[in-house]
């Protein structure tokens, strides 16, 4: 019998020593031209993150050309003085770059990413795009045609569905948040050229917009870099925009979007709240994770481990617009899908959680098991300079300080049970939630009817 040779194992390697983490804060500065830059140097990041934002934002669009912003937004990849469509492509291949661009309720957002080696390559490209887009004829045109196939799908979508009506529902018909972002057929459709170039000149200007450049800067000079590219954007100053501050109706209602034969039905559940100026926002985060921030959470608990309603249930907040005068406001949701039979059953377990909430608040478990999950592994969600960037840039629309990410993650590791319940409680009251249901009106208006939880009214699905 042969004897087996020894076998030399080699030490088991230790983790090192925890060293302290803070979201990195970016350094500040000003273009010749007006536009405004943040940087941050991310020692190891080889691919750049750009982020260029906008000031045109969708209240901004003309009557009847609600998804104009939008239109721009796409066609500003489709070509400039120096290049064609396919030319630009080209062009942003060659350079192993990516640029996508999108219009919301703050403003219009173009997001680069491209190798630091090739980085003024795309920062040029940018420029370009900015200081010069073609918005050629056929190239609105092909645009505005994929807008309109896109429609159809996103109405037959339930979850999207949901969301066009609870803004429907939530907000006053002449506020453009109560209509689709993107705009609707009607509107989209009458939208040419001519429309698109009038809500470029009116609104994208170097001096209202603002630049985030992430990554690894070693040994590039981003000064003369921003300089020659996106300082050679010109424009002429703005007037500052009256802004309108936002206002909802939550009273406590359901509507159901009816969709005969359905064998489920999507809910969102949602009102306006507070915004990240708010003292009471980082509660209102915690506490709402609590709520339904992952498989975890009370909803979850309950609606699917517990019942087997439901794949899954979460509770959010959505900023949509925000501003230190206390004129911006978040959209706070509880969204999900459940069996058709059980859409009566799981809405009630669902007001349960809620009013158990209001009466026996969260546990400190609840709270540690929030916080170690939003604040410890902060690190990790931003390995990338792309999510650094985002995150600047959602600052920078949200009129918030460069030092809010890392101050917020402070006080909500200081956040303590009371405080986290408190918040939750008060983000979804039981009585002041507007319900929008997607599913099979004739088998679900009935039980939902008998919950009592407001008055029920059905509308067609398109």
């Amino acid at each position: 019998m042969t004897e087996l040779a020894a076998m030399d194992f080699h030490p088991q390697p230790q983790a090192g020593e925890a060293r302290p983490w803070a979201f990195p804060a970016p350094e500040r500065g000003t273009l010749d031209n007006g536009l405004t830059v943040l940087r941050c140097h991310r020692p190891g990041q080889q691919v750049v993150a750009v982020e260029v934002l906008l000031d045109a934002p969708l209240e901004a669009e003309p009557a009847g050309l609600d998804g104009v912003a939008t239109i721009m937004a796409r066609a500003f990849a489709e070509g400039t003085d120096k290049h064609s469509a396919e030319e630009f492509a080209a062009e942003l291949e060659r350079a192993g770059a990516t640029l996508d661009a999108h219009a919301d309720h703050p403003g219009v957002r173009l997001s680069l990413e491209v190798p630091a080696s090739r980085l003024a390559k795309g920062l040029a490209l940018v420029a370009d795009a900015l200081r010069a887009p073609a918005f050629a004829d056929s190239e609105v045109e092909r645009l505005v045609r994929n807008r309109l196939d896109e429609i159809p799908h996103e109405l037959a979508n339930p979850s999207r569905r949901a969301a066009k009506e609870l803004s429907k529902e939530l907000f006053p018909a002449d506020s453009r948040m109560s209509r689709p972002r993107q705009g609707t057929e009607e509107t989209v459709a009458a939208i040419d050229s001519a429309a698109v170039r009038g809500f470029y000149e009116k609104h994208v200007r170097p001096a209202t917009a603002t630049a985030v450049v992430v990554g690894d800067l070693t040994g590039i000079d981003l000064d003369v870099l921003l300089g020659d590219t996106l300082g050679s954007w010109t424009g002429s100053p703005a007037e500052p925009r009256p802004v309108p501050p936002v206002t909802a109706d939550d009273t406590g209602r359901v509507v159901i979007v009816d969709r005969p034969g359905a064998v489920q039905t999507q809910l969102l559940i949602g009102r306006i709240g507070a915004d990240r100026h708010d003292r009471v926002w980082p509660a209102q985060v915690l506490g709402t994770y609590c709520l339904g921030g992952t498989l975890t959470s009370r909803l979850d608990r309950v609606l699917r481990e517990e019942k087997g309603y439901t794949y899954g249930v979460r509770a959010f907040a959505q900023v949509l617009r925000s501003a230190p005068d206390g004129t911006g406001a978040a959209m706070l949701a509880i969204s999900g899908s459940v069996d058709t039979p059980n859409t009566g059953p799981a809405l009630q377990d669902l007001w349960t959680v809620l009013r158990t909430l209001a009466a026996e608040g969260l546990t400190d478990a609840e709270r540690d098991v929030a916080v170690q999950n939003l604040v410890g592994v902060a690190p990790l969600k931003y390995e990338t300079a792309a999510a650094v960037a985002s995150t600047l840039a959602d600052q920078v629309e949200q009129h918030l300080p460069d030092d809010y990410q890392a101050t917020l993650y402070r006080q909500l590791a200081a956040t303590g049970t009371v405080e986290a319940t408190a918040a939750a409680v008060s983000a979804f009251p039981v009585d002041r939630l507007v319900t929008v249901l997607v599913g099979d009106a004739a088998q679900i208006k009935g039980p939902v009817e008998a919950l009592g939880i407001g008055e029920v009214t059905v509308v067609a699905a398109e």
